[in-house]
């Protein structure tokens, strides 16, 4: 299958720049650009891209008022925002997972890395390291500005296996290392997690990642173990 990609960012060279990179993969086209952040959700509806890579600062609209239109629509669902930009600090990386993004990338990425980025955020998983996912979510996430915290009531959908691996994603461990920590395959890790974001209503892994802050889930797991969960 090839992976659809729409560029947003406000420098046609740097465009152009990356549309040479991802296009000389093999699995991946670009199928649009948008000079702005109002253009790229406009895009967005119109083409239904797999995944939008977007910068951060535009005119008129920027990259992260634009995901969060993106991600606000239901009708957008498939869409995943990868955000690539200059401006990787602690405060931007925040707002983009509250705006709904599923990855946070610099600039002076790679050819590879960059189409490996965007195979990553197609499948629904997210970018952030570990370390970035602890400090980030447990600084920004867990007292969101605008949101009602979710209630540590509305795990009661999750298994206790699927509660263990949302704690343990929320930590910032691949679906490998949670593998290989739990004697488990990937694949069956895998399925653990992707059930638990259909009974959450997560988007993402990054948006799973909120959720367990929210819910003290991932607290719990990181204060006592699997057997403090709530």
């Amino acid at each position: 299958m090839t992976l659809r990609v729409l560029l947003a960012d406000d420098q046609a060279l740097l465009r152009g720049a990356f549309r040479m990179l991802l296009d000389s993969a093999d699995d991946i086209t670009v199928v649009g650009e948008a000079g702005d952040g109002r253009e790229a959700v406009r895009l967005t509806r119109a083409l239904r891209p797999d995944v939008v890579v977007m910068d951060i600062r535009m005119p008129d609209v920027d990259g992260l008022t634009a995901t969060s239109e993106i991600c606000a629509d239901p009708e957008l669902r498939a869409s995943r925002i990868l955000i690539l930009t200059t401006y990787e600090t602690d405060e931007y990386v925040a707002q983009a997972l509250r705006a709904g993004a599923g990855g946070f990338i610099g600039k002076g990425i790679g050819a590879e890395d960059l189409a490996e980025a965007v195979r990553t955020i197609a499948a629904g998983d997210t970018l952030l390291s570990p370390a970035a996912t602890r400090s980030l979510v447990a600084r920004f996430l867990a007292t969101p500005d605008n949101a009602a915290p979710y209630r540590p009531e509305q795990l009661a959908a999750l298994t206790p296996r699927e509660r263990e691996m949302v704690a343990l994603v929320a930590t910032g461990l691949s679906n490998q290392e949670i593998a290989e920590r739990m004697f488990l395959s990937p694949f069956t890790v895998r399925a653990h997690v992707q059930r638990a974001m259909t009974k959450l209503e997560a988007r993402d892994r990054a948006q799973l990642v909120v959720i367990a802050y929210r819910t003290g889930l991932a607290h719990a797991a990181l204060d006592g173990g699997p057997d403090r969960l709530p």
